[in-house]
């Protein structure tokens, strides 16, 4: 039996959402398929998802000295262990998000920016950084209101190629992505979430199988 975390980071209602609509309709696909692994739903909206901010370097300044942490200081710590710990303990990866101004939603940077934590999911050696969680697979969800996938305009995409990189990063090579593109124009509206519905499914049996 699997661990899975479901990942979203948009603030729209499911119906309203091309990218919370695909993700849905890969993890009841998922389910089927796999009813008895764990799924761990994570909409990072409805999350406390710390910044790294002067409380978190202050305090981990303080560790390293052996000094006592402030309140604060120790809350967002704990926090954020708890949400590496948690990332580390899953098997798979579903991330569901649109891409916004070129890239990625700020709750989605600050939670990567909360499991991306050197000891713990990548680690320091002579020949540069290595990622610890070899072994493990995810899926990257997206939608977007452009079309980036050809010409001039993939230069200017960095939501999928990040989640890629910092992945990848941490030692997860094992990366597949569903995108929907062009749904900002009316006219391909339907048939970018139809086409996306579809691959997402056919996707999340494989995803599921192993």
């Amino acid at each position: 039996m699997a661990k899975v975390l479901y990942i979203t980071a948009n603030p729209k209602k499911e119906r309203e959402s091309v990218c919370l609509q695909v993700g849905r309709a890969f993890l009841n696909t998922y389910e089927l398929i796999n009813p008895l692994d764990e799924i761990i739903e994570l909409d990072l909206y409805h999350e406390e998802i710390p910044f790294l901010d002067e409380d978190v370097f202050q305090g981990w300044q303080k560790i390293v000295r052996r000094e006592q942490l402030t309140p604060i200081e120790r809350h967002k710590l704990a926090r954020i262990n708890q949400l590496t710990d948690q990332f580390i303990s899953a098997d798979k990866y579903i991330f569901v998000t649109p891409m916004w101004n070129f890239g990625l939603p700020p709750k989605l940077k600050a939670y990567v920016d909360t499991i991306c934590i050197a000891g713990k999911t990548f680690k320091y050696t002579d020949h540069g950084p290595v990622g610890l969680l070899t072994g493990k697979k995810a899926i990257h969800i997206q939608a977007r209101g452009g079309v980036y996938s050809t010409g001039q305009a993939r230069a200017m995409e960095f939501g999928d190629s990040y989640i890629r990189l910092v992945l990848g990063f941490m030692g997860i090579t094992d990366v597949h992505s569903i995108i929907a593109e062009g749904t900002a124009n009316s006219a391909n509206y339907h048939r970018a979430l139809y086409s996306a519905v579809q691959r997402a499914k056919k996707v999340a049996v494989h995803f599921a199988r192993y």
